[in-house]
């Protein structure tokens, strides 16, 4: 089975290039959420084989939604992707349990390297 990926960003152009940037790498199955809620409601443990999701967005945050999942999945990969600015608040998404970020913009081969690292099958 291949990698089904969650992404959770409230900016449209985001998601397009977070999941062109997965298909580039081999993700056929990516399933979108335009805010914290949306991302909250659609996960499912067990479902996804990763979790990207954005900081700032209307209704959740991003903390908020590393935290939801976690309190239902504790170990599904979930990565922030982040501006450089917000670098300095990483430090509360791990202790929230996010397993890495990736900073905004990125390439699709920083993409893979990450999904490698948190063994995402692909």
């Amino acid at each position: 089975m291949g990698a089904k990926v969650l992404v959770a960003d409230d900016s449209s152009t985001m998601r397009k290039i977070i999941i062109r940037s997965l298909q580039a790498v081999g993700v056929q199955e990516a399933v979108e959420a335009a805010d914290g809620n949306e991302a909250i409601a659609l996960f499912k443990p067990g479902e996804y084989s990763l979790v990207l999701t954005d900081w700032n967005m209307p209704g959740r945050s991003g903390l908020e939604v590393i935290q939801a999942i976690r309190a239902q999945d504790p170990n599904v990969p979930i990565i922030m992707v982040t501006t450089e600015a917000e670098k300095s608040r990483v430090l509360q998404a791990i202790q929230a349990g996010v397993s890495d970020y990736l900073v905004k913009p990125f390439t699709a081969d920083t993409l893979r390297e990450k999904l490698e690292k948190h063994g995402c099958a692909c």
